[in-house]
């Protein structure tokens, strides 16, 4: 064997090794940190379609989990979002006082929690990209029915624990009525629910996950509690 097969081998090998590492003993598989970029969304609004289209440009980037959330505040303009839901808009209030908004608006991008832009210039979601590095927190694995969270420092009264459902990909929606009548809007990684599973203290847990939906992916969020900082985020394959 020639050297240069010899040291394509290595790699193989290595890079198989690493990925059987992954696997716990209980056949758990260890998730990737993740980035975690959260678009907050109305149909019913006449300057989301930009930001909407970012997030497509940015959901398939390595290390990035990008969501979907739409909210539910402009339904009065005459459009009844098809993917609003009340714990989204909440979501996004909870979120404002830390980010040092006065409320909240669309389109709006937050980056692991602690960061937020106008959702419709790539180049400052973009900037909040490039400014910090994905989430470190406790690792996470996720078992055949339980999501495993590591040992490490948690906030003082420890932090919460999401369960995230959303659809992969992009899905397009025909517009009737309101601000964006007769467009069609495509949308990334839509949201379908948020579930708390519960708190994290530092110590080793697992938390039971429900069963899912046909077709929707699975992510967890371990972050502080009142729309803090997002510790440790990772989605299973």
């Amino acid at each position: 064997m020639k050297a240069a097969g010899r040291r394509l081998l290595g790699r193989i090998l290595i890079g198989t090794g690493l990925a059987l590492a992954a696997v716990s003993a209980t056949g758990a598989v260890r998730a990737q940190p993740l980035t975690v970029v959260e678009l907050f969304t109305s149909q019913g609004c006449s300057s989301c379609p930009p930001a909407n289209a970012n997030l497509i440009r940015i959901k398939d980037r390595p290390g990035v989990l990008a969501l979907s959330f739409n909210v539910t505040y402009w339904d009065y303009l005459g459009w009844k979002d098809t993917f609003g839901k009340k714990e989204f808009t909440e979501r996004q209030v909870t979120y404002e006082p830390a980010l040092g908004e006065s409320g909240p608006f669309t389109p709006q991008i937050v980056v692991n929690g602690a960061a937020d832009t106008v959702g419709n210039e790539l180049s400052k979601i973009d900037a909040l990209l490039e400014r910090g590095p994905a989430a470190e927190g406790p690792s996470l694995r996720f078992a055949k029915d339980a999501i495993e969270i590591g040992a490490g420092a948690a906030p003082a009264g420890g932090a919460d624990v999401w369960l995230v459902r959303y659809r992969p990909g992009v899905v397009q929606v025909p517009v009737a009525r309101g601000e964006n009548r007769g467009h069609t809007l495509g949308h990334a990684n839509v949201v379908r629910s948020l579930v708390r599973l519960g708190s994290w203290t530092g110590a080793k847990a697992a938390l039971p996950l429900p069963s899912g939906e046909g077709g929707l992916a699975t992510a967890v969020l371990v972050q502080h509690h009142d729309g803090g900082p997002i510790l440790a985020a990772a989605a299973a394959e």
